[in-house]
Order: C-alpha cells, then structure tokens, then sequence
C-alpha cells in the first residue's frame, strides 16, 4: 500500500460505509473504502453450508424511506426479495406455549396475551394526559401511555427481537421516535398518528420484511462489487487527523503502512471502533462515542427434517419474553421466509440467544451452546430428531443500544464535529440500529459531504 490522496475516504465497508462509498461515486466524487477486515459487509454475512442459505449475522431487514431512495438511485431495489405471506404470522412463547401475536381488531379482543383490563387500558391511551417524554425510558414510556400489561406482553419481548436489550434502559425517543413525536405533537399516540396519517405527502420506504435471494448480504456484496477497484480489505485506520484543509488517516496494510489524505472523510465504523479515530479531531467526541453501549447476540443455525417437530412450523418464528427461557431471545423459521433457504426435505431455524438478558451464553463452548438451546427449541416445538448445527457466530457487540439521553449525545457530537469540514459519520450507532437503518445512514452521510 502506498501513500496517496483521494477526494473522499470512506473509513468501514459495512452496510453505511458502503452506502455512503456508492452514493458518493454515483455522484462523480472519487472514492477509497478503507476496512480493517478481510472481507465487506460488516455485521451482513451470508453463506452457503450444506445447501442452506444460513445468515450468520441480520436475518432480514426493513427499508425506510432514506434506504429505499437509495436503492433506487442505485438500481437495487429490482433485486430484493419480499417475505412470503406467511411471515406476518409471528408468535410469542407464553407458559411454553406459542401464541399468536393479534394482527387485527378482532384477533386483538380474542388474544390471551392480554386480559381484559389489560386491554381497556391500551385502547384508553386516547385519554391519558400528554407527559413529557424526554429522557423517558422505553419502559416508562409504554406504562405511561399503554399500562403495565403491554409493556410486559407486548413491547417489551419485541424490542428483544430488535434490540436484544433491556426496555428499561433503552430511550423511548431513540426506539421509538414516531410515537415520541405523535404524543408531542396531538397529545395521544393515537391521535398523532391518525393525524399524521391523514396528512400524507411524507417520503415512505417499502412495506414488509425483504431480504435478497442470495441473503442479506446480498445487497452489500453487491455495492462491493461495483466499488471493487476503490475498496481496500485488510487496511485499518489506526488514526486520523486535520491539517491544511484534508484529512490524513494512517493506514495499517497486509503490504505495510501508509498515510491517505483525502479533502473529505466518512467515518463509518461501529463506535467502539469510531471512538479512538474521532478523538484524533475532538477528545470528548470520541469519549460520547464510547460511551454508546452494544448487546451481545450469538446466532445459532439448524437444520432438520421437514415434518419433524411435533408443532407445525409456520410464519416468521417467535420471540421468548423475560422468564420463559434461559439464553433463547428467539427462533426464525427461515426457510419459512424466502426461497431456498433449505434444500427440498429440510427446514432452517435461526437462533438467536443472549443479549442483555443472558450475555454469559456468548462464552460457553459450542458443545453447551448447542445443547442448552436445544433443549429450549424441543419444549417448544417438540423435536423427534436431534438437528443438525450448520453455525455458531457469536457477536461480542451487535445491537447498539440507545439510551435515554442517546439523541441528545448524538445531537451533541454532531455538533462539536460541524467544524471540521467535509466530515460525517455514520452507522447504526446513531440514528437506528436495524440494516436498513445503515444503509440509509450512509446515504445521508454522502448527501452532507455533497452539500458541502
């Protein structure tokens, strides 16, 4: 590697790294993706094993607005693959027993995961007097406006499904900012969204559940590709400073060091890796950049027999609140989801343990590992067969997790770092935590650069 100069350098060649790298390039700008590890895609990583298409790291994504627009830019939006109809059938685990999450009025008032003053005060929301959400826990948030009930049935399994947290320490402003704003702006939820509904004319994203045919990664395997002459694997960013209007980032590489000065720089990497880069502009940037907690999450994949558990499997999987499991958050059914995920005869159930409920589980060996989740699948679905385990991949830090002040410390780093010029960051760290939440990070990072 040698030392050279760039218009722009994209530091991570994850979902934003990558984003931000393509949509820059599309623009005409001249671009180098800077990532420390052997190979693209961050947290997005698919493989083929054993005729299974296994995900060994997000299973499925959503598209907001800000990555819809993006893949349209991009020409990618023809390749992704929406969840088959089934998978609006999901399930929460309740005494050992899976029941069905009510997706309509009537499968509502005949759902036992609520009892019946449970959901008198759900439908109260209406009536509750406007509070003031700021600083509001996720937790505190949901009984203020919902009642005790729903927090615990209903909000709190699923922010473990996305956050694999603890709804008492995530922020109801970070995780929940629509109905943060709905509640401000009408004084109800319920209100503030029927109003918003009837306003129309906002930007919208793609409805449902997509992925591609070749996995998540597909999508970032393809903005690798047409990257691939400006995307350097194997080069980690150990430092990054200002001088004379561009930014110099010292490089470590298989064929040595190197300095890359660039007039503007997308800083792209988890914030545990964005902390000490950052801190080479602004030291206490880089302190609120680590100080952004992660949960572990490992990610478990079998396969079986089709036919082979005593209850039937159908749509997306279920979700395990607090006290109905050990390690289990959940399990996807995913050759349930999207074609050919499984060879014909064979079913793939995605695991997905740990989190902040059980973050011990990511140092047992493979062979507890194995057994312990097994052993919380059979109870569940009733296995005549004992699986085969394709993978194990444990995540140290996959989940950020957004606390109650996380909006106002984002705000805030921001800010202190506006005075550098050409400057952005980007990731799931900062504005939403979900894949398609990257990708459309990295789009509004390359939209600043190109304003500048």
């Amino acid at each position: 590697m040698s030392a050279g100069e760039v218009e722009v350098a994209v530091i991570g060649a994850g979902a934003a790294g990558l984003a931000a790298a393509a949509a820059l390039r599309r623009a005409g700008r001249e671009v180098v993706v800077l990532e420390a590890r052997a190979r693209s895609g961050g947290a997005a990583w698919s493989e083929r094993i054993d005729a299974h298409r296994v995900e060994r790291g997000p299973n499925t994504f959503r598209v907001p607005a800000g990555a819809a627009s993006f893949l349209r830019a991009q020409g990618l939006d023809a390749s992704l693959t929406r969840a088959r109809p089934e998978s609006r059938e999901r399930f929460l685990l309740r005494a050992g027993r899976l029941v069905p999450v009510p997706m309509g009025p009537l499968a509502f008032a005949r759902s036992p995961l609520l009892t019946s003053g449970g959901k008198l005060r759900l439908l109260a929301e209406p009536l509750v007097r406007r509070g003031d959400p700021t600083g509001e826990s996720v937790a505190e948030f949901a009984k203020r406006r919902f009642g005790c009930e729903t927090r615990d049935g209903l909000i709190g399994p699923f922010l473990t499904g996305i956050y694999a947290g603890d709804e008492s320490r995530l922020g109801a402003e970070a995780v929940f900012p629509s109905l943060v704003e709905a509640e401000r702006r009408s004084g109800s939820i319920a209100r503030g969204l029927l109003a918003r509904a009837l306003r129309g004319g906002a930007e919208r994203g793609r409805r449902g559940t997509w992925s591609t045919l070749e996995g998540v990664a597909g999508l970032t395997d393809a903005l690798a590709r047409s990257l691939a002459p400006a995307l350097r694997l194997r080069a980690a960013a150990s430092s990054i400073r200002f001088e004379n209007g561009s930014y110099q980032a010292e490089i470590a590489g298989d064929s040595g060091s190197a300095v890359i000065r660039a007039r503007g720089l997308v800083v792209a990497v988890p914030a545990r890796e964005a902390a000490p880069l950052v801190a080479g502009l602004d030291a206490p940037a880089g302190e609120a950049l680590a100080s952004i907690e992660y949960a572990p999450v490992m990610s478990v994949s079998l396969s079986l027999s089709s036919g082979s558990t005593r209850v039937p499997l159908r749509g997306f999987g279920y979700l395990v609140p607090r006290g109905e499991g050990e390690a289990l958050l959940g399990c996807l059914f995913m050759s349930r989801l999207f074609p050919d995920r499984a060879p014909p005869g064979r079913e793939l159930l995605t695991l997905l343990a740990g989190g902040g409920r059980a973050p011990q589980a990511l140092e047992w060996p493979d062979d507890r590992v194995a057994a312990a989740l097994q052993a919380e699948v059979d109870r569940v679905l009733g296995l005549r067969e004992a699986p085969r385990v394709l993978a194990i991949t444990r995540w140290p830090r996959a989940v950020p997790q957004p606390g109650r002040e996380h909006p106002r410390l984002v705000a805030a780093l921001r800010q202190r770092l506006a005075r550098f010029p050409r400057l952005a960051l980007a990731g799931a760290h900062l504005d939403g935590v979900a894949f398609g939440d990257a990708l459309a990070s990295g789009a509004s990072a390359a939209r600043l650069l190109l304003s500048a």
